[in-house]
């Protein structure tokens, strides 16, 4: 599968399951070789900012957004080709979309209030000084603004 072809698809796809198709690619494309915590910690960022609103009112506009996560870095015709990767990715992504539509006080966080995350080894983003929440596998995770749902 090719990053461009999987984006094609989520277009024709319901909001639902498009959202779960462009969060499980971003999981995959940002975090595929971390552990599954690190991945978890991924979609909480990613679905702290969807729930912020201020990248898009959708998964897949948030993780499209300008250079904010690896579908809009990477090339568009990068090949996922781990399956098995691909298998965790997507069960990390409905686990997480779960445990997001549970109310605020019952959600299980990973790392509460990070709004961003960088990987050091190829990333020195202008606010990697923000206050660090966590670090988990090969990314810190942090908190660059306070982000409130949208409401």
């Amino acid at each position: 599968m090719k990053l461009d072809w999987i984006l094609w698809l989520a277009s024709l796809m319901s909001p639902e399951a498009a959202d779960s198709l462009c969060l499980s690619t971003t999981l995959y494309l940002e975090a595929r070789n971390q552990s599954v915590r690190g991945q978890q910690a991924v979609a909480e960022v990613a679905l702290r900012r969807e729930e912020s609103g201020l990248w898009g009112d959708s998964m897949c506009e948030v993780v499209t957004a300008r250079k904010q996560f690896a579908p809009t870095i990477v090339s568009p015709r990068t090949r996922m080709h781990n399956t098995r990767a691909w298998a965790q990715v997507v069960d990390v992504a409905l686990e997480a979309e779960q445990n997001w539509a549970l109310p605020v006080g019952k959600r299980r966080e990973i790392v509460p209030g990070a709004s961003h995350f960088m990987a050091h080894s190829i990333a020195s983003p202008s606010w990697r000084y923000a206050h660090q929440v966590a670090t988990i596998g090969d990314h810190t995770f942090l908190k660059v603004q306070s982000l409130k749902p949208k409401g």
